[in-house]
């Protein structure tokens, strides 16, 4: 029977470009605090639905490492907003027994009390088993190669031992797959140095809406696209 093999294809790995937010909070002539504000209560309203469909990895790109040129007053807002999530938030995650990880680069400018709470939500859900968020916080793709690099040179491995895949174990959260489609909202079609490691064979999906207008409808048409191109390309 044919139609058994067109059951949906679910990617493992979700990466998503938070895009729009700063955009959205003009568009309503609102601060653009506020727009980061909106683009958390989104987050927190859809993260549900990519896990409910079986997606087992969701990556969102929430500060880059060239987020450091915004003004001050952003830059510190912004990490505001992310900090609010991963510790006034992780009574969601609990609730919906979601796994929390935070990747990106060490950072002199990322205060003491920054660093214990990303600690403090990676390991009190650490057992968590539905599924993974990962937080990109202060993290470049490029940066991640380096510092995968440097990790494996520190270990005295020699040129003609290094593989694409010790590479890949010495990224940050090495267990955390390829990434299956890369979506970005806000209409800009750049990748922006979002996990290049991990985007190599990655669907692209570009969305005109900003991130804080992104309903659970959209993650549903984001599935949908993805099952389509995998059917037509996949193996």
């Amino acid at each position: 029977n044919m139609t058994t093999k067109l059951e949906s294809e679910i990617p493992r790995h979700l990466g998503i470009i938070v895009d729009g937010n700063r955009r959205w909070a003009k568009r309503h002539g609102i601060p653009v605090y506020e727009g980061h504000l909106a683009g958390r209560n989104t987050l927190l309203e859809i993260m549900p639905s990519f896990f409910d469909h079986g997606v087992e990895f969701v990556t969102l790109y929430l500060f880059s490492t060239e987020n450091w040129s915004r003004t001050r007053d952003e830059v510190r807002r912004l990490i505001n907003v992310i900090m609010r999530v991963i510790s006034e938030d992780l009574h969601i995650f609990h609730e919906l027994d979601i796994r929390l990880r935070v990747l990106g680069a060490p950072d002199a400018r990322l205060s003491k009390k920054i660093m214990a709470t990303i600690k403090n939500a990676e390991e009190v859900t650490l057992d968590h088993k539905r599924g993974t968020i990962a937080v990109c916080f202060n993290y470049g793709g490029q940066q991640e190669i380096a510092d995968a690099v440097k990790k494996i040179v520190n270990d005295g491995v020699k040129p003609e031992d290094i593989t694409v895949e010790l590479i890949s174990q010495n990224l940050y959260a090495p267990d955390i797959p390829s990434i299956d489609m890369v979506v970005r909202t806000s209409g800009e079609q750049r990748l922006s140095n979002f996990m290049l490691w991990r985007a190599a064979y990655s669907e692209l999906m570009f969305i005109k809406k900003s991130w804080p207008d992104m309903t659970k409808d959209d993650v549903t048409d984001i599935l949908n696209e993805y099952n389509k191109r995998h059917r037509r390309f996949g193996g």
